[in-house]
């Protein structure tokens, strides 16, 4: 076989070989669409109001419902705890934040999966209200924050987000999650 040949031959295998790891890529309408499945199927399982209510007074508790906060449904809130009346945050103020997430595409039967965060640990994680120029704040995305837009910082909220609005390096994974979040502010 001459050295044309083993060229041509290699480059054939090569494009099947390609051509056949590409069939289980998905575009990025269908990860959207699993994204959107992932959420309804959660959903699906829980009571849901599709606005904030005009007055900011949300039901509490385990059993409230998930409010729909935005128009294209990527993120809905459910309030355990609405915080102390008049305890407002401040734009640039520095938020100290306890989280547990769940991987929503693993929801099954009713059951969450494991959770994981740094609701158990020592490690801190936190931002700076409103302030996506630094990074150490944008790379939690908005989603973890717009809680605040409606209810005092010492607030307890369970929280879907879909991936256009979570952690910045995960914007290509196109995966929604619920978090649950506390606030706090620094001790001084």
């Amino acid at each position: 076989m001459n050295l044309n040949k083993l060229f041509a031959s290699i480059l054939a295998i090569a494009a099947v070989i390609g051509a056949a790891s590409c069939s289980d890529d998905k575009t990025y309408a269908e990860l959207l669409t699993d994204e959107a499945h992932y959420v309804n199927n959660f959903l699906a399982d829980q009571r849901v109001i599709n606005y904030v209510p005009a007055d900011t007074v949300f039901e509490t508790g385990p059993d409230a419902p998930y409010y729909r906060l935005d128009d294209d449904g990527t993120m809905y809130m459910q309030v355990l705890n609405p915080g102390t009346k008049g305890n407002k945050v401040k734009t640039d103020e520095l938020i100290y934040f306890r989280y547990t997430r769940w991987a929503l595409a693993y929801y099954a039967d009713g059951q969450l999966p494991t959770g994981v965060g740094n609701n158990t640990s020592l490690n801190s994680a936190w931002f700076r209200y409103q302030n996506f120029q630094l990074a150490s704040s944008a790379q939690w995305g908005s989603g973890i924050q717009y809680p605040l837009s409606l209810l005092p910082v010492d607030c307890e909220v369970n929280i879907i987000i879909k991936a256009s609005y979570g952690p910045t390096t995960e914007l290509s994974d196109v995966r929604p999650y619920l978090y649950r979040l506390t606030y706090q502010r620094p001790l001084i």
